[in-house]
């Protein structure tokens, strides 16, 4: 029975789609923190959203970040493990949320949701770098001026969660509007982007 389940899982079409797009999106995700950009200027939270939306098995949309970010900094070098684990949860934070719940994935929701991932990234990532490294000293002063030397990484973040949301959503909504109009799919489908059960 659970093998029987497993085939059709594996040879489903729609399976085969998610797959491909959380691979496209995980290499989009490598590639741009590659090459040089602004720091924190990436797409990360912005396909970790995009892929919880889009995804039709949505609990895969988890992979994109973390796969992204792990791949990436293998080629980029690793880092404190207890800082990596604030950055990958805080990455992964718009897919989760996006899973959890229908309503975040509504077209309305989505600059509300990348600017709130970009703040609570903020927040805890430099909280983690004030609590686990030595750039900073142990106490509320030092608390402080780690906060105040990552805002300049703060706009990078928004900016960049801003710009590869447009770039993601908006390109989906083009290539649907594209193939609505050309009667490949039904307009309906253009006015938002699905919402998988």
């Amino acid at each position: 029975m659970l093998s029987t389940s497993l085939n059709r899982m594996r040879n489903s079409p729609a399976l085969r789609t998610d797959l491909l797009v959380i691979g496209l999106l995980i290499g989009l995700d490598i590639a741009a923190r590659l090459q040089p950009h602004a720091p924190d200027f990436t797409p990360v939270a912005a396909t970790a959203l995009f892929a919880a939306t889009l995804l039709r098995v949505r609990a895969l949309a988890i992979l994109v970040p973390i796969a992204g970010m792990m791949l990436g900094d293998a080629m980029l070098g690793f880092y404190d493990w207890r800082v990596m684990a604030a950055v990958y949860g805080t990455l992964a934070l718009p897919a989760c949320a996006a899973c959890c719940s229908d309503r975040l994935r509504r077209p309305l929701l989505i600059v509300p949701m990348l600017l709130s991932s970009s703040l609570i990234f903020f927040l805890v990532t430099n909280f983690a770098v004030w609590a686990f490294s030595p750039l900073y000293a142990a106490n509320a002063d030092g608390l402080v001026k780690c906060y105040v030397a990552g805002l300049p990484f703060l706009r990078n973040m928004a900016e960049g969660d801003l710009f590869w949301g447009l770039v993601l959503f908006g390109g989906h909504w083009l290539l649907q509007s594209i193939r609505a109009a050309k009667g490949e799919v039904p307009a309906a489908e253009t006015v938002a982007l699905p919402v998988r059960s």
